[in-house]
């Protein structure tokens, strides 16, 4: 069969049923549930790329005149939605014996919102569409939170361990093809540059989602243990009194928020080049296409660097960051046209995102 040879041809191994540490009974579904892993993650890594809020939802809330504060919230909403939302809700879906439904129910209301996002951008201007933008963002942050909460466990369940990073990587690499290709289309010109192609783009990403809910839905999950799933509010709580005894702990947290600064600034530094670059949607796929090389060139340098001492990669990273932004800012203060060049601005880019 096709998932079989697919199986065998990626992970090398001669059997399929080969299984490690998933239950004997999912063993002869693993090269069908593996084929399903990669193309739903594959499907969705693709649509993250075309509705990054960084960089494509920054720039067409720009093209339609929406206010600044809601062009700087699209970071932190989807941020924070995705993740403050598994404080509440982790221990119910981990009560559930099988999780595959709620992965495919939260990529659907992804799919959904990017939709609603793409006819927002299409029939509103101003305030009235950057603040719907927002709100359906958010929608799609709480999809996005379910999804990230089930989904490690469906994986755990249905794919031998050994195989697991070649799966997810497999989905990453095709994610990040498609996503070069929008840049490369967009940059050149091959896609004509209009905010309807973007939402087209946007539409194309929605469908993804919805695709990817319809694959996932078919994996073959065996029902599995409901318990020992504590409530991660309350666990959280309970070691709070940890900042008061331990100071490593506390700088460790006080880095890591301090390091949000790098999650914020994309765009920031595309609006930082004005109507010149942030107008454009050439500008637009430059950004996309530096982002998406430098995802894929970081894993390699951060992986072997992290070998020796994941402290100093954090060391390094911070300072990599710091530099490319204070070059934004000391060239947009002081020569600031040349933010508008055609390259500077994704070269700087390019370097946070490693960083």
């Amino acid at each position: 069969m096709l998932d079989r040879r697919i199986y065998e041809t990626l992970t090398g191994e001669d059997d399929g049923r080969v299984c490690r540490d998933i239950p004997e009974s999912a063993c002869r579904h693993q090269p069908r549930n593996f084929l399903i892993h990669i193309l739903s993650l594959a499907a969705t890594k693709t649509g993250d790329g075309l509705a990054d809020p960084k960089l494509v939802l920054s720039w067409l809330l720009g093209a339609v005149g929406a206010p600044a504060a809601a062009i700087g919230l699209l970071v932190p909403v989807r941020e924070a939605g995705a993740l403050l939302p598994q404080l509440f809700t982790a221990a119910t879906i981990r009560s559930l014996p099988q999780r595959k439904w709620v992965w495919a129910a939260g990529s659907v209301v992804q799919g959904l919102s990017v939709l609603g996002i793409a006819a927002a951008a299409l029939s509103l201007e101003g305030a009235a569409a950057g603040w719907t933008v927002v709100a359906l963002l958010a929608a799609f942050a709480l999809g996005r939170s379910a999804c990230s909460v089930a989904y490690k466990d469906v994986l755990g369940k249905t794919v031998s361990k050994s195989t697991r990073g070649t799966a997810t990587g497999t989905a990453s690499s095709i994610g990040a093809i498609g996503v070069l290709l929008f840049g490369a289309f967009l940059s050149t010109g091959m896609l004509e540059r209009s905010v309807p192609t973007i939402c087209g783009a946007l539409a194309l990403a929605g469908v993804l989602w919805i695709a990817a809910a319809l694959m996932f839905a078919t994996v073959a999950e065996e029902p599995g243990a409901t318990g020992g799933g504590g409530n991660p509010l309350r666990v959280a709580i309970e070691q709070a009194a940890l900042l008061r005894h331990d100071g490593q702990l506390v700088r460790f947290i006080a880095t890591r928020g301090l390091l949000i600064a790098t999650a914020l600034a994309p765009p920031y530094l595309l609006a930082r080049g004005g109507a010149a670059a942030a107008g454009k949607p050439g500008a637009l796929g430059s950004f996309v296409l530096a982002s998406a090389l430098a995802s894929a060139i970081s894993t390699y340098v951060w992986g072997r660097l992290s070998d020796r001492s994941s402290r100093r990669v954090l060391m390094l990273s911070g300072a990599v960051a710091a530099l490319a932004l204070g070059a934004a800012a000391l060239l947009g203060h002081f020569a600031p046209q040349a933010m508008g060049s055609g390259f500077l601005l994704p070269a700087l880019l390019f370097v946070l995102t490693i960083s």
